[in-house]
């Protein structure tokens, strides 16, 4: 029997330290090989460190929220494993949250019935949560349950710390979710403390930067879709059984495409540090995507070059890779214009907040009917605004209203979207 130090991995090219997020262990927890131990978080991702080897946790080097240089000692587990070098943990893969779902392991042999572990209460409780408020879960339980259409929230956890095992999942298939049974109204006295960490930690701290530092203006336009939402109708009743469907968002970045070109200072960075506005050919535009631990900006590269079902494959790719948490931190970076979207359940206005430090975000919000003149009469028309906001210091207002009136004129006017002509 050994006792071995391992050391927090680089997880990262030009990763100095880490913030440790959770712990998923505790001193004296019985682990094996290739267990999650802990999250810890950077600037671009949030990555699961595994367990090197099987054994007995002796000691932990850290607690959560405090932020550990990488290098340093991480865990030490009491082991009779055969272990070469008593080195690092095995470095991970980088991920925007957790890394990617493992094929699911055959569970081991149950030890006691399941009654009894469905009433044993863990020490945490039995539907305990990370600081993203996901149920505590290896990759491996996560995609056993998402193969079996289980949502992790309904399952009691038995493991260290309420954390989900595959013999829950065992029982949960064989009896079910145990409600509440229902009742009468009640009082509510419970409350909860949540420490801001990991990913939310980071989304606060990108959205303080940006209202401390840049100065925020908006324009908030209304956009006839009518004829875009005919067009998009009839594409994807030709088209969408062997292309897919297209959304409006595809329409849009092929908008901003072409916008940008006769409005360069708003594909922009400003270094207010060193006083210096960068103007990209390329758009590269990040795609505010909502997913299970906060607010991702995943970056559609070169979307000027893509055409509307390319731009559709790759916004889906992007947007189920941030909410799966398989996307890497490469594709979390280097956009030059955002844009934010609420869904159907989109406002009627917003004043989007500027990914620093782009200059400007477009946000869309819902589409209405709502009656419209034509110089003769109302006629319903399906009509969504454009919420954009920009960066005081380096865009004008009059040039920012020539951008939303361009975008406009394009989503209005949408067989100009694809002319391959431009006026000299």
């Amino acid at each position: 029997m050994a006792e071995l130090t391992f050391k927090l991995p680089d997880i990262g090219e030009g990763i100095a330290e880490a913030e440790l997020g959770e712990w998923l262990v505790k001193v004296g927890d019985i682990i094996r090989e290739d267990d999650i131990i802990c999250e810890v978080t950077t600037d671009k991702a949030t990555v699961e460190i595994p367990a090197a080897v099987g054994g007995r946790v002796t000691w932990l080097g850290g607690k959560a929220g405090e932020v550990m240089a990488i290098g340093s000692d991480l865990i030490r587990i009491e082991t009779d494993e055969a272990v070469a070098v008593a080195a690092p943990v095995e470095t991970p893969r980088a991920e925007a949250v957790v890394a990617a779902p493992e094929p699911a392991p055959a569970p081991p042999a149950r030890t006691e019935p399941a009654a009894a572990r469905r009433s044993a209460p863990p020490s945490a409780g039995p539907f305990a949560r990370n600081a993203a408020g996901r149920p505590l879960a290896a990759p491996s339980v996560r995609g056993r349950a998402r193969d079996a259409g289980i949502d992790l929230r309904q399952v009691r956890g038995t493991g260290p710390a309420g954390r989900i095992l595959h013999e829950d999942l065992d029982d949960f298939l064989a009896h079910g979710p145990e409600l509440a049974r229902p009742g009468g109204l009640v009082r509510r006295t419970g409350e909860a403390e949540v420490r801001v960490t990991g990913v939310r930690r980071k989304i606060a701290e990108r959205m303080a930067l940006a209202k401390q530092r840049i100065p925020h203006f908006s324009i908030i336009e209304e956009v006839d879709v009518e004829a875009l939402e005919e067009l998009r109708a009839r594409l994807n009743e030709r088209f969408g059984a062997e292309r897919g469907r297209l959304t409006l968002l595809p329409f849009l970045l092929r908008a901003l495409a072409e916008a940008v070109v006769d409005h360069p200072e708003i594909n922009a960075h400003y270094d207010d540090v060193a006083g210096v506005i960068t103007r990209y050919e390329a758009l590269h535009c990040g795609i505010a995507t909502q997913t299970p631990s906060g607010l991702m900006v995943p970056v559609l590269v070169h979307a000027e070059a893509r055409m509307l079902w390319d731009t559709a494959r790759e916004i889906r790719r992007l947007s189920d890779a941030a909410r799966e948490r398989r996307i890497g931190p490469e594709s979390l970076s280097g956009s030059t214009l955002t844009v934010t979207s609420l869904g159907p359940l989109g406002a009627l206005a917003t004043t989007p907040i500027i990914n620093h430090p782009e200059v400007a975000i477009v946000g869309v919000n819902k589409i209405a009917v709502r009656p419209v003149w034509d110089g003769k009469a109302f006629m319903p028309r399906r009509v969504m605004n454009l919420s954009c906001s920009f960066d005081h210091r380096v865009v004008d207002g009059w040039v920012a209203a020539e951008f939303v009136a361009k975008v406009k004129s394009l989503l209005e006017t949408p067989a100009m979207l694809f002319m391959e002509w431009r006026d000299e």
